[in-house]
């Protein structure tokens, strides 16, 4: 028995990649030698000059792991939920979903948002967070910023920026736990399938299939299907400043979301308990959300 277990080449992605081929090893009893990762480097890795949505977006993560899963040059590809596409091509199935991390956003180079200096130069290229930051501060100067964890901390401490923010989960599996202020989801809500990492096979691999599923967490693939769906109700894409989280109460799904136009100005939010994670109680929240939206932020989701 031997999976080719497939993945980006950044330390997180391959931090990432072990705990899968962990999971895998521990699930089944397999000897260290029945599963294989093979690092694949990917456009998103190569450019980092310029930001996503400019040069074709999530895709950029994900096209060259697609393309070496269906060639049958690897078995799985390792993601993380929130780099993966919406709308996935009909030929791969993601199998499992390991136990959620970390939601939030931690705050590099300040105790506070609020305690951001006036004018203060914020590191990012993620259209929900530079929104959510004008949101909360109008005065900030958002500055693009790509590059893993360790490169955007090390443009960080260089002077530039003088802050940014990082998701809590990759820096936690990274050994960074103590990096950073943690902001709460009340403040900053997180982008949907923030924390998750998703495992991908072939659809017709039934094996393969059936093995990865083994590992998979049921509450975090229950929230993040609901998140997801909401992103294809309201027909976003990498442009679009969309946060939403769902989480497990005791009478089901509480799902808070909102949109935002790009420098913040224009806000809407939705929240909604007592939910199932159906696609038509998505459909509802992005109604909802357009529904109470101006037309310039309507806009920015095709309606």
């Amino acid at each position: 028995m031997l999976l080719r277990l497939g993945t980006r080449g950044s330390p997180l992605a391959l931090v990432q990649a072990n705990m899968v081929r962990d999971a895998l090893l521990a699930a089944h009893g397999w000897a260290p030698e029945a599963v294989e990762i093979v690092p694949i480097r990917t456009t998103g890795d190569r450019v980092q000059d310029r930001p996503l949505a400019e040069i074709g977006g999530k895709a950029l993560w994900t096209k060259e792991l697609d393309r070496a899963l269906l060639d049958g040059d690897i078995d799985l590809a390792v993601h993380s939920m929130k780099d993966v596409e919406t709308i996935r091509p009909e030929t791969i199935a993601v199998a499992a979903m390991l136990p959620r991390a970390d939601v939030r956003d931690r705050l590099i180079g300040a105790e506070s948002i609020a305690a951001l200096p006036h004018g203060a130069r914020i590191g990012t290229s993620s259209p929900r967070r530079a929104a959510q930051l004008r949101r909360l501060r109008p005065d900030l100067a958002i500055v693009a910023l790509r590059g893993n964890v360790d490169t955007r901390r090390a443009k960080v401490a260089a002077g530039e920026a003088d802050a940014t923010l990082l998701a809590a989960a990759g820096l936690d599996r990274l050994g960074y736990g103590d990096v950073g202020v943690a902001i709460g989801v009340d403040q900053l809500l997180p982008a949907p399938s923030q924390g998750a990492v998703g495992i991908e096979v072939r659809a017709d691999d039934s094996m393969t299939r059936i093995h990865v599923a083994a590992i998979g967490d049921a509450v975090t693939e229950r929230c993040v299907w609901a998140e997801r769906a909401l992103l294809a109700a309201l027909n976003a894409d990498c442009h679009s400043p969309v946060a939403a989280l769902a989480t497990i109460e005791a009478d089901g799904l509480r799902v808070r979301a909102e949109i935002l136009n790009e420098d913040g100005s224009e806000h809407v939010g939705v929240e909604r308990r007592n939910l199932g994670g159906t696609p038509h109680e998505a459909a509802e929240l992005a109604q909802a959300l357009l529904s109470s939206a101006p037309p310039h932020l309507r806009r920015l989701f095709g309606h």
